[in-house]
């Protein structure tokens, strides 16, 4: 892959300070400096990419427009006939989703004996757990505890965590890398059989377990493995497009899109667990993305319509370092883990301007800022400004192989386009990489609709405000276990009353009086990167 002339320029001044900024990295900013820095360059701060929610509980609240306008769709069972005598699929528990929540849960859901089913729009390990790199967060140290670890996802989160969340997030941390372990999941460990760990962004102790750089993946293999050994039944390539209740208001299974033969299915349940992870491919401002194909917030809007309320839906994280050149893999994930190795975050003049572990929030402001034209000292990129990330700092740093031997898929990647990033520095810039906000739960992982559950990136709470690196792996372990288990327990005794949809009609009576009309229809499925033509 050839790099511009001013590239090139740009890369011999990195190369020239290597050594300086080694001995001599940027301090962390204080409070004041990171609230400043956000409020003027962090996506989540622009007045103009946020409207108004008019209808349903979340009433009055901000939200991001891209969102907004599926709130505010129709439901697809306008253009789709469903009989909900005519039940197709009758189990205890339905999980919606098969990534890393929606596996846990039902695996754990049929250990404690209930009867479960998966269905997922694309198949399953189709997930953004599939996508992550870095590691998994857990206090297991001697010289680490989860009290530690509370405290540094209270900081992270800019203290708007919910703390009964946060509390069973890093208690249970230590028993969800355990259960991991012995399933089979292959961290990286010393010649004794100690876990290795590291530092994230925002983390006070070393206590990033990690498979490479390939965690999400390894562990996603696991649980897949586990779902299929188990012989849990999954519905592949089949969507849910709006919950059901029952004539008490409980939640009591699913309409389900087959989305190969178009097929309207019904799905009856004593509880539902909501499990479809992220948005990412809603492209919030216009952002690249890291997250894979069905990022697309199905889960918000099944649960909202539903009477489900919502939690930070106006936040998200923009991963700092996502590929910003070559074009290829424009927006891909550069996991945080090579800036916990030592690679530092340059400008064009070959000046490390941030520290390179501040919290991702406050990270991707300050390349944000220092692309911007208020200091415009950002690379020219094909698609926009960018900075460097330096990666032979690794090596330089812990001796050669270092990179090859704890980076090597991020080293293939990039290798494919002729960069080999042992020798040059990368190009990256912020892309859109978590849904902070979500449905809102209880510590059970339960919602105020009864009978229904929330784990994984689709919920909101568990990281307040920010996500630090490394919890929402722990995260989908600990409260996708948590919902089916609770789950097991919720369906005992549990009569379904008769099966109705009326809350859908409710909801678009209340678009109607509200004087909201809308040409599309949601959830959105998939997205659509050809012209011309309509989203699923």
């Amino acid at each position: 892959m050839d790099f511009t002339p001013d590239m090139l320029a740009s890369m011999a001044k990195v190369e020239a300070s290597r050594d300086y900024n080694i001995a001599l990295e940027p301090r962390r900013m204080d409070a004041d400096e990171k609230d400043a820095l956000l409020a003027a360059y962090h996506p989540d701060y622009r007045q103009d990419a946020f409207d108004t929610i008019k209808v349903g509980p979340n009433a009055g609240e901000k939200c991001p427009k891209e969102l907004l306008a599926l709130l505010e769709a129709n439901s697809r069972l306008t253009e789709l006939k469903v009989d909900l005598d005519k039940i197709d699929y009758d189990v205890d528990v339905l999980v919606i989703g098969g990534g890393g929540a929606g596996s846990s849960a039902a695996i754990e859901a049929h250990e404690a004996g209930a009867n479960v089913m998966i269905v997922t729009k694309l198949r399953i390990g189709d997930a953004n757990t599939m996508m992550a790199e870095g590691g998994i967060q857990a206090a297991d140290k001697e010289n680490d505890s989860p009290a530690q670890h509370y405290l540094d996802v209270m900081g992270g989160g800019h203290y708007a965590n919910r703390p009964e969340l946060v509390a069973k997030l890093v208690t249970e941390g230590p028993a969800a890398i355990k259960w991991l372990n012995e399933l089979g999941v292959e961290f990286d460990k010393e010649a004794d059989g100690t876990m290795m760990t590291t530092h994230g962004g925002g983390t006070s102790r070393k206590r990033m377990h990690a498979a490479k750089d390939y965690s999400g993946a390894e562990i996603m293999r696991t649980l897949r493995d586990e779902v299929l050994n188990r012989q849990i039944p999954v519905v592949d390539f089949t969507a849910a497009i709006e919950i059901i209740k029952d004539e008490n208001g409980r939640a009591a299974g699913a309409v389900l899109l087959n989305m190969e033969t178009g097929k309207v299915l019904v799905a009856r349940a004593k509880a539902v667990i909501i499990a479809t992870g992220g948005a990412g491919r809603m492209h919030y401002q216009g952002f690249p993305t890291s997250n894979h194909y069905g990022a697309t917030a199905d889960g918000l809007i099944l649960g909202y319509r539903a009477g489900a309320k919502l939690l930070y839906q106006d936040t998200l994280q923009y991963q700092p370092t996502g590929v910003a050149f070559p074009n290829q893999i424009y927006g891909a994930l550069v996991t945080e883990k090579v800036r916990s190795l030592g690679a530092k975050v340059i400008n064009k003049d070959g000046v490390a301007f941030v520290h390179p572990l501040e919290t991702r929030d406050v990270e991707a402001a300050a390349i944000i800022r220092e692309c911007s034209p208020d200091r415009n000292n950002g690379v020219d990129a094909p698609n926009g400004k960018a900075v460097w990330l330096d990666t032979p700092m690794i090596d330089k740093i812990h001796g050669e192989g270092t990179l090859e031997a704890r980076l090597p898929a991020m080293l293939r990647m990039y290798l494919k386009y002729d960069i080999d990033m042992r020798k040059v520095p990368i190009l990256i810039y912020p892309t859109l990489h978590y849904q902070n906000g979500g449905l809102e739960i209880d510590a059970n992982d339960e919602t105020c609709v009864p009978g229904l559950f929330v784990a994984g990136e689709a919920t909101g709470g568990v990281h307040g405000r920010n996500r630090l690196m490394g919890n929402s792996l722990l995260d989908v372990i600990v409260f996708g276990r948590n919902a089916g288990k609770a789950t097991a327990k919720a369906i005992q005794g549990v009569k379904l009353g008769k099966l109705t949809l009326k809350h859908v009609d409710e909801y678009a009576a209340q678009l109607k009086e509200a004087g909201i009309k809308s040409d599309i229809v949601s959830p959105k499925l998939l997205p659509n990167y050809a012209r011309g033509r309509k989203s699923i």
